[in-house]
């Protein structure tokens, strides 16, 4: 006996044999009981544990028993019967009931529980999730995909049934192969270099082969120890370091992230994802190269036929009786036998007719190499075979699709386009077809979305005409004009066509007949679609070629009776039988229903899909049941095709003395890095395969690199088979740059010389020749996932989850592995159809637990996994799943899952690493400043226009003596109109108006207040003339005024405490309001939001008495405090500034001269008049500049959106004012209601400057957004800019009138993030667009100061924005007196430079650029940029963020977030977005977010919240309050619809 040692080469071995010394065998009975139990399992009937117990029992009496290991997990140890000496010659008999262990069928299983065992419970924290969401759709998806004897298919394709978890443990059928030591020893070339370490390395836990182990528990007990250790860690990932955590500590660091070659650098640090390095110990392939490998010559013979159409005649004119094809019914009843000589005389009749009975204008419809549609159902063999050959003999081209069955089938549209692309016009299809497709009113079929207008014609007995006598068709020889094209969907789901020539089918047809050994008028059973593939090559044309019968079995049938193809094989007594792995598996479920059935009649079963890995497992499962049924076990003839090669190889039947057959036992690990390796010790993560057969005759067949130049593998690595053969397609239609890649390769060898001059035609099948030349096959091109370098194959990882407490909650067959591209990786995704039944906790239990597994048996984390409830995948024509679309729904968020798990923190580890500030790297000031530049760069300064020249007489100083004199002076020239919801004035107030309110308000204080001069007065009032009435009423008293927004009546909880804390804070002693204020804060609603005991004196001033005060009072000193200016900023910390009498005076006179306002002008201002400029343009400007200003309150444009610009035109403004959340409600409100407007005669094209008033970064898409759809109301759009001003400074930068219109810039957000300006390009990747903040206002200076030493900066270089103005208010205001901690906020220096100047921090990033426009005084400008506030910024891996950017990003990700908003949680970044649309898309969402913040921002998002719309809280200004939304995330107070934390 020939045992093969494994020694240091770590190489490929096929089946060792066991000694007989130990061999037993189990009793029959044993075997019968142990396959009844897997059914029973498969079937659902079991639960895995229980399983477990009696399996482990029925097996006791005959395993060695090891200490302290479950019984059932030595299995492995089991001894399988005894063998007879394997001979020399090929033609001894195979049959034998022997089985290495290691090829058992449910060894992936036991892996998998195995590596499960090992771990630890991971506590992972459960998503939180609604209860609506909880609710599944409809009763029609809990319907599951099929009952116990539903025949579903699978993942990749419709393999799905490979991966029944505890398949039937079955004996095999072969002897090990004598010659493998020498195959080794071939290989390596006596290679000594081989060492214990490149054998172990397949994975980071590899042991070196010296540490054999015989118990089964040091085998297991060593599977984990190259696991994550820290499992039990329930504190979050570390978002701000490295986020390289991963499942694995030494999860190898391999050779380049794809994309990117290996060694790329970047000349910024700041561009790139990181590079990863190669692993030095993974595994490299060490034997020679290969060298080309020859199928036989194909025979040659006198009477083969020239082509297949002449074929068709002789059997079609010779033998007209006998049967060709006979079609079944659902109840597999044979409905129809088609023979030849009907078959001939159709195929002429509907040949004459196309050719000669179908015409469009008097020309014939159709000329020969025309392409013809042909849709016929899977149950209609006999009309596509008809309309088939008679698209040939009319010299036509036949193009088989599917069946549309509605406009929205999964990959229609492609289709489409590939009939399009193909100029495809007429359709060929059966009455009944016909009938059944969707129809437009006209009767007509509908035109599918994508698809061409067709002309649709039944090929019916009724419409065809029988040919005149003399007509005949041509039949001539084979040719290379196009004979058919077959369609075939790509991995990204395009649909393409593949021409194969009539001399390419005809040699396929003869290669076939010699590999299969058909001999003339056998019966074939095909189960396979008779459209494409191997169902069309076996079934339609070798079938005709070699005068054979084929049973043709429906799909349909096969839902029905999975096991009518074996009734068929038995009745018909049918040699030849056509399947896939899925229809053997179905087949084993429902065997015990019918004993008396025998397949005796075989002399061989060609497995279709033998190149899937998996087929192993059925192909074993099967032969253990049906081997008493008359099976012989070397009958099963395992294949290997794709649709552009047609048939590779071909396992021969038995009468051909071939080699016996081979099966290989793989280290995962190692094919990861494509690379021929085992472990005969490390069961726990290898792949069993079994061979392909031999090559096709007269084919040469080679192995190439997967990637770049074909070169030719050596002999133990992985590589994409090849082969030169005349019985392959010939091209990709329409598509000549792809078919040359395909279909024209020129394999070389490794010192770059063509192996041949022969052109040969990629496969898409990965896999190696071994020995005895057979060819092995690991994987396919379409299943293939590179992730981080190595390969993975989503067939493996089907398998792997799925035998993970299988069809408990997944059902098999519906699971889809697929990858998708993020940050410059490939990352995988899996989803799955869970069942009804499943609760959410089992659920994700079960998700964690196949996360685990996948890590364990594959050493690659799972990026996404979804979900999604039963029946919701898009299926493909004949089951399965249509993998292209459910990868097209992931991305565009319309997979609707019901339960998702992002794990980014564990398989993302190719992140830029974390910038780190060098310490002791400071510049210092000498060496960087000389005169006016600042390390070789102009300074960044600039100011406004010099007001120190102006005349400004002391009188004006005070406002409220500016207000006495204009009553005096002017006193019925109006100053305010203010504008209700309908747009009609609800008050004015002129000069001497306004005047005698104030009046009224100063004695109410004075008398019914007794207040001192300098008490503060809180104003509580909606916007309008009575809050400014009370403003001058405080000045003319000596008090000072505090604004404050009204609690809203809806909403005391939430706004009613900060309207109190404001008044605590200001120390007001009395609250003046109105009346129904008054009532609210005093009502029972407002005692359970506040202690309304504690309000200071309140009065109202709804109806004062008429009278006159003796005195103004007059400040002691201009720089007496005048109003306390109150604000919650966007962090949720309430600031009050002190505003004095002279900066107030200098604030008006400084908007006076850049808007220039004079008596005779009207503004319109829609703006909250409580803080920053809003309450400077409400209460200040109107009153010092005697302009008159029309106010609208921006409540009101809920109500009536087009308020604002109505009134703009109704008094043709020239100037007016808003704010961010103004102009969102007119662009979201009005955007469809330009035309009803215009009709209204609104006109904007009065308007010269439209000026909004922010704290923040402009918004340059919104204020884009709202010039674009205005300008058809006359907007220019010169006319829109924005102006910035903060707490320190309400009013830094404002357009006005004059001067060069706003710029804007496009920056570069990576160097952005790395605090640097650098400017590129409109359109670049990764930019920013940034418009000017307007222009800096007169007697403003602004310089850029470098945020940690103070010191100036250059043009162009970012700091933060510093401002000195006679306008800044003079400190901030607060209840504890802790000014002091603030005070260089409002008088700080320059540490360098100018070090004499007072500035004031406004505590915003922004930078200077001088521009080369001129300004008023021909100068030229200087802008200024504003990027955002220091407080916001999220330093997150070393770099600094704007929360801004992050949620442009996460905005656009999917069309139903309405809003976002990002901050930190400990270390965590939180993404909370609102859904606009249904419930259903929550979890969409997670991924999307997930995906988009990591590819443009090099972050990972730690917890994704789903809320509904509204609920991130917005300012006055429109400026998101994030940390008041943090605080209400943090205390559970979101009512989320989803919460989910991403591991």
């Amino acid at each position: 006996m020939i045992m093969a040692e494994r020694g240091s080469t770590g190489l490929l071995m096929l089946m060792p044999e066991p000694s007989t010394a130990v061999a037993r065998t189990l009793p029959a009975e044993v075997r019968e009981k142990l396959a009844e139990l897997e059914l029973e399992l498969s079937e659902g009937d079991i639960t895995q544990k229980g399983y477990e117990k009696k399996r482990g029992k029925l097996l006791a009496p005959y395993i060695p028993q090891v200490q302290g290991v479950d019984p059932s997990l030595q299995i492995e140890h089991r001894i399988p019967s005894q063998v007879n000496a394997a001979g020399h010659k090929h033609n001894k008999s195979r049959v034998t009931n022997s089985r290495d262990e290691r090829f058992r069928s449910d060894l992936h299983t036991e892996a998998v529980q195995a590596a499960l065992a090992k771990y630890k419970e991971r506590k992972m924290p459960m998503p939180s999730k609604r209860r609506s969401v909880l609710v599944q759709s409809s009763v029609e998806a809990c319907t599951p995909p099929g009952t116990t004897h539903t025949y579903t298919s699978s993942a990749s394709e419709d393999e799905g049934s490979l991966r029944r978890q505890g398949q039937i443990s079955s004996s095999s059928p072969y002897q090990s192969h004598p010659r493998v030591e020498h195959w080794f020893n071939k290989v390596l070339q006596g290679s000594s270099t081989s060492s214990s370490a490149s054998s172990t390395s397949s994975h980071p836990g590899g042991r070196s082969h010296h540490a054999t182990s015989s118990s089964a528990a040091t085998v297991l007990a060593d599977l984990m120890s190259h696991t994550h250790n820290d499992t039990n860690n329930s504190a979050p990932p570390d978002v701000t370091g490295l986020s390289e955590r991963s499942l694995h500590v030494e999860r190898p660091q391999v050779s380049s992230v794809r994309g990117i070659p290996c060694g790329y650098m970047n000349t910024s640090v700041m561009e790139t994802a990181d590079v990863q390095h190669p692993d030095p110990d993974q595994p490299k392939p060490e034997g020679g190269e290969m060298r080309p490998l020859d199928g036989e010559p194909l025979e040659v013979m006198s009477n083969w036929p020239s082509s297949l159409l002449a074929s068709l005649q002789h059997w079609g004119t010779t033998q007209p009786k006998s049967p060709c094809l006979t079609a079944l019914d659902n109840a597999g009843k044979a409905v129809y036998t088609l023979a030849y000589g009907k078959l001939w005389t159709r195929s002429v009749k509907l040949a004459y007719t196309l050719l000669n009975k179908l015409s469009s204008r008097s020309e014939p419809l159709l000329r020969p190499g025309d392409r013809v549609a042909l849709v016929f159902p899977n149950n209609d063999p006999v009309m596509f075979m008809v309309a088939f050959y008679g698209c040939l003999l009319a010299e036509l081209v036949p193009v088989p699709i599917e069946v549309p069955l509605t406009r929205k089938d999964a990959g229609s549209q492609q289709v489409g386009f590939l009939l399009g692309s193909c100029g495809v016009t007429l359709a060929l299809t059966s009455d009944a077809c016909q009938k059944g497709l969707p129809k437009a009113q006209t009767g007509e079929v509908v035109t599918f979305k994508g698809w061409p207008r067709l002309l649709w014609f039944v090929t019916d007995g009724k419409h065809v005409v029988k040919p005149p006598k003399e007509w005949y068709p041509p039949i001539r020889d084979a040719s290379n004009d196009i004979a058919y094209i077959e369609y075939k969907s790509s991995k990204e789901g395009c649909t393409m066509g593949i021409t194969v020539s009539h001399s390419s089918m005809l040699a396929h047809c003869h290669a076939l007949t010699q590999a299969c050994g058909y001999t003339e008028g056998e019966i074939i059973t095909n189960v396979l679609d008779f459209k494409r593939d191997a169902g069309l090559w076996h079934g339609v044309l070798t079938s005709v070629m070699n005068r054979l019968h084929v049973i043709s079995i429906p799909y349909s049938l096969m839902k029905v009776n999975p096991l009518s193809w074996i009734q068929k094989v038995h009745t018909y007594k049918a040699r030849v039988a056509v399947v896939k792995s899925r229809d053997m598996h179905w087949s084993l479920l429902a065997q015990r229903e019918q004993r008396d059935i025998s397949l005796s009649s075989l002399r061989i079963l060609i497995v279709a899909d033998g190149a899937n890995p998996w087929s192993i497992s059925s192909c074993d499962a099967f032969l253990n049941v049906f081997q008493s049924r008359g099976l012989r076990p070397e009958v099963i003839c395992p294949c290997a095709s794709s649709s552009e090669a047609m048939t590779v190889a071909l396992r021969r039947p038995p009468e051909m003395s071939v080699p016996p057959p081979g099966k290989a036992v793989l280290s995962m690990s190692a094919l990861s890095y494509g690379v021929i390796r085992v472990d005969t010790e490390e069961k726990l993560s290898v792949l069993a395969v079994q061979d392909v057969g031999q090559v096709m005759p007269g084919a040469q067949v080679c192995v190439v690199r997967v990637e770049g130049t074909p070169y030719l593998c050596q002999m133990d690595e992985i590589g994409e088979i090849c082969i030169s053969s005349s019985t392959t397609g010939i091209s990709y239609y329409g598509l000549p740059g792809m078919t040359k890649n395909v279909f024209e390769t020129i394999p070389v060898t490794s010192l770059g010389t063509p192996i041949s001059d022969r052109a040969f035609t990629r496969t898409s099948l990965l896999g190696f020749i071994g020995p005895d030349n057979l060819v092995f096959v690991v994987g396919k091109m379409d299943g293939l996932m590179v992730v981080t370098s190595r390969r993975h194959n989503a067939d493996d990882v089907v398998a792997t989850a799925l035998a993970v407490e299988p069809m408990k909650f997944v059902y098999r067959g519906r699971i889809a592995v697929f990858s998708v591209s993020v940050l410059h990786d490939e990352r995988i995704v899996v989803v799955a159809e869970q069942r009804p039944d499943a609760s959410e906790e089992d659920s994700f239990q079960w998700m964690s637990r196949v996360l685990q597994a996948i890590d364990s048996i594959h050493q690659v984390g799972v990026y996404c996994l979804a979900l999604v409830p039963a029946n919701t995948l898009p299926k493909a024509p004949l089951g399965g799943i249509h993998i292209s679309e459910t990868k097209q729904r992931f991305l565009e968020g319309a997979l609707h899952p019901c339960n998702v798990l992002m794990c980014p923190h564990t398989c993302v580890t190719n992140l830029p690493k974390p910038r780190q500030k060098q310490p002791g790297t400071e510049v210092g000031p000498a060496s960087m400043m000389v005169g006016n530049l600042v390390a070789g760069k102009r300074m960044a300064q600039a100011s406004g226009r010099d007001v120190s020249q102006l005349e400004d007489t002391e009188q004006f100083l005070y406002m409220q003596d500016v207000l006495q004199w204009r009553a005096q002076a002017t006193p019925d020239h109006p100053l305010f109109l203010l504008l209700n919801a309908k747009g009609t004035v609800s008050s004015t107030a002129s000069c001497v108006q306004l005047h005698k309110r104030a009046e009224r308000v100063a004695v109410a204080l004075m008398e019914r207040g007794r207040l001192n001069t300098g008490d503060h007065v809180a104003l509580v009032y909606p916007p309008g003339i009575d809050l400014i009435a009370t403003f001058y009423g405080c000045l003319y008293a000596g008090c000072v005024p505090v604004t404050v927004r009204p609690p809203h009546p809806q909403n005391l909880t939430t706004t009613l405490p900060t309207v109190k804390m404001i008044v605590e804070v200001s120390k007001s002693v009395c609250i003046l309001t109105t009346q129904a204020i008054l009532k609210l804060l005093k009502s029972k609603e407002a005692a359970a939001a506040v202690d309304i005991k504690s309000w200071p004196l309140i009065l109202d001033t709804d109806d004062l008495p008429r009278k006159r005060i003796p005195q103004v009072h007059k400040p002691h000193a201009p720089d007496m405090l005048a109003y306390l200016d109150f604000s919650v900023s966007t962090t949720g910390i309430l600031a009050g500034v002190k505003m004095s009498h002279v900066a107030t005076s200098a604030l008006c006179r400084s908007i006076k001269l850049q808007c220039e306002l004079y008596p005779s002008r009207q503004i319109a201002i829609c703006l909250d008049p409580y803080c920053g400029l809003g309450l400077a343009l409400w209460c200040l400007c109107s009153v010092y500049s005697g302009h008159q200003s029309i106010l609208v309150p921006p409540l009101e444009l809920e109500s009536n959106a087009s308020l604002w610009l109505s009134a703009v035109s109704q008094y043709k403004v020239r100037v007016t004012f808003c704010s961010y959340s103004v102009m969102e409600m007119c662009t979201k409100g009005l955007g469809s209601q330009t035309e009803a407007l215009r009709l209204r005669n609104v006109n904007l094209a009065c308007v010269r400057t439209c000026m909004v008033v922010a704290e923040e970064r402009p918004r340059n898409s919104l204020t884009q957004s709202f010039s674009t759809i205005f300008k058809d109301l006359g907007l220019s759009t010169r006319a829109v800019s924005t102006t910035f001003g903060c707490r320190v400074n309400v009013a830094v930068c404002l357009q006005g009138t004059a001067g060069p219109d706003p710029t804007t810039v496009y920056l570069d957000m990576k160097a952005l993030r790395h605090d640097r300006v650098r400017l590129v390009e409109k359109g670049s990747p990764h930019s920013l667009a940034l418009m000017e903040s307007g222009k800096i206002l007169p007697g403003v200076k602004v310089i850029i100061a470098n945020t940690e030493t103070k010191g100036p900066l250059g043009d162009s270089h970012l700091g933060e924005i510093w401002v000195s103005s006679p306008h800044s208010a003079s400190g901030y205001y607060t209840v504890y007196g802790e000014e002091a901690l603030h005070a260089d906020h409002f008088s700080t220096r320059l540490s360098f430079g100018d070090t004499h100047t007072v500035w004031a921090r406004t505590g915003y990033l922004g930078f200077l650029r001088r521009t080369e426009l001129t300004d008023a005084s021909g100068e030229r400008h200087d802008a200024l940029y504003v990027i955002g506030s220091l407080d916001e910024t999220l330093e997150l891996r070393g770099m600094r963020y704007h929360p801004i950017d992050i949620e442009i990003s996460v905005i656009r990700a999917h069309k139903s977030i309405a809003e976002c908003a990002v901050f930190t949680w400990t270390n965590l970044l939180v993404v909370v977005v609102e859904l606009e649309g249904s419930e259903q898309e929550a979890l969409d969402l997670v991924a999307l977010v997930t995906n988009v913040v990591l590819e443009e921002h090099y972050l990972i998002v730690g917890v994704v919240v789903v809320v509904d719309p509204g609920v991130i809280p917005i300012n006055s200004r429109g400026e998101k309050q994030r940390m008041h939304l943090r605080d209400g995330f943090l205390a559970d107070q979101l009512d989320p619809i989803y919460v989910a934390y991403n591991m």
